[in-house]
């Protein structure tokens, strides 16, 4: 991604402000609804299926402490520092581009949902693909960063629901 490729991308955003509207408030909706849903899943669990709560739990917190030492680690710039654009979505953060934990995060859960849920896990899979394509042109992240979470938090989600 380029300077160029994100003034382009985010045109029509930038000259439609309802069309910006949707896209921040899309990016807020969709943490939320995840991240409520998430809670209210564990809840129902202790009180449907309690031998399921500790994979439930421990898939995605294990997994999002791995996946947070290895971006620490990592630590590579935004698009905003090293690109030297505005970003859409405003967020002063520097570095811890690669991965993208919201991605990562909406797609270990969706994990979560697809092995007790599956039709509710294939939609917060979609909300999965939403989040990848909000956060790029909000410029937060590169594409490559939303691909690498996503990827992630499906080897997570297969690793902590199928193989484990």
């Amino acid at each position: 991604m380029t300077a160029q490729n994100y003034e382009t991308w985010t045109r029509p955003l930038r000259t439609h402000p309802g069309w910006l509207r949707i896209l921040l408030v899309s990016n807020k909706l969709l943490t939320a609804v995840v991240y409520i849903s998430y809670p209210a899943l564990l809840l129902v669990l202790l009180l449907t299926q309690p031998a399921a709560l500790p994979r439930v739990i421990l898939t995605p917190a294990v997994s999002f402490i791995l996946l947070s030492l290895f971006r620490d680690r990592v630590n590579l710039p935004r698009p905003y520092e090293a690109l030297d654009i505005q970003p859409l979505i405003h967020k002063t953060t520097k570095g811890h581009s690669f991965p993208s934990r919201h991605v990562f995060s909406v797609t270990v859960i969706a994990c979560a949902f697809l092995s007790i849920l599956p039709w509710l896990g294939m939609v917060f899979l979609i909300f999965a693909v939403f989040m990848s394509i909000i956060r790029v042109l909000g410029g937060v992240h590169f594409p490559r960063d939303v691909v690498v979470g996503f990827l992630f938090g499906l080897l997570s989600g297969w690793i902590g629901f199928v193989l484990l």
